[in-house]
């Protein structure tokens, strides 16, 4: 990719672009949040919590006057939620150049979202794609518009139950968390192969941060969990800082795309500059891309708006 390490600081000037960044309150969500609106981008921190939002931006604003920020509800887990926030960035004719579904929970007990799907799935996976296609039409309409799809290293291991997405009848924490990271993976894919399709100028691209302290791992209420990855792995762990580059790199430099994968470059993609990596296979399998959105569609009643090529 490059033979000098990539950092925030070699990313292209952004002003002019809005990027609507989910989960921007913390982690890795707020570290590309706060580099976007230091180069000059109008960021939109899409998060559940507004009065944690609002702290956030305002310590972007303390160490960058100049940041064009604006804070607004979104819970993922709850899909009347996240058609509200389209309805808003629509009635505002906002347009957006830029999406990045960060936003994420991690490994909790078996709970069920506002529509009765389980936590993980319907955050983490369910909530990106209603959002990304209530969106399209905006990102549509601007300015070398990307969609970035925040993985994990957890999708090389994890596999899909459509027949059991919801762990009714066997749940585990981490294993469904690795599901819906793989979930995100095939979206992103899939989305690319759609779109290449038609006449939209949109690109789908896939990241991963590899291994970051956050407050993902050290808040999950399962002990097990929370002691492994918050704990006893946290010293082998990056800072939000370096975990964004990833992120920043699929969102920004201009030779990405549509369709690739950017993650750390160090040992098991755990850590290191940005650099392109292959996605799993099943991440990949065409059936399985295919399967997975007309789960989505129905499970969401979202349908993307794609214009025939051509």
């Amino acid at each position: 990719m490059t033979r000098e390490r990539w950092t925030d600081d070699r990313m292209s000037d952004q002003s002019g672009r809005t990027a609507v960044v989910t989960g921007a309150n913390s982690g890795v969500g707020l570290a590309t949040a706060r580099a976007l609106a230091r180069h000059g981008a109008r960021v939109v921190l899409a998060v559940r919590d507004a009065d944690r939002g609002r702290r956030a931006a305002a310590g972007i604003t303390a160490e960058f006057p100049a940041a064009r920020l604006d804070v607004r509800h979104l819970d993922l887990a709850d899909l009347d939620s996240v058609r509200a926030f389209a309805e808003g960035m629509r009635a505002g004719r906002q347009r957006v150049d830029l999406l990045v579904n960060n936003a994420g929970v991690m490994a909790p007990p078996r709970t069920l979202g506002a529509q009765g799907h389980e936590l993980q799935f319907a955050t983490n996976h369910l909530g990106h794609f209603a959002l990304t296609g209530l969106l399209l039409d905006l990102l549509a309409g601007g300015d070398d518009s990307r969609v970035v799809t925040v993985s994990s290293p957890n999708h090389r291991q994890a596999r899909i139950a459509f027949d059991d997405l919801d762990g009714e009848r066997a749940y585990s924490p981490m294993g469904h968390y690795g599901q819906s990271k793989l979930a995100n993976a095939v979206f992103g894919l899939h989305l690319h192969r759609l779109l290449g399709r038609t006449d939209s100028p949109v690109r789908s691209v896939l990241a991963h941060p590899g291994y970051v302290a956050t407050n993902l791992q050290k808040g999950t209420p399962v002990a097990g969990v929370r002691l492994l990855y918050g704990r006893l792995l946290a010293p082998l762990a990056q800072g939000p800082a370096d975990g964004a580059l990833s992120v920043l790199y699929a969102a920004t430099e201009p030779g990405v795309r549509g369709g690739e994968f950017i993650a750390p470059g160090g040992r098991g993609e755990l850590r290191g500059a940005p650099v392109r990596v292959e996605p799993a296979p099943r991440a990949a399998d065409a059936a399985t891309g295919r399967r997975l959105w007309e789960v989505s569609e129905r499970l969401t009643g979202v349908r993307f708006p794609l214009p025939v090529a051509g």
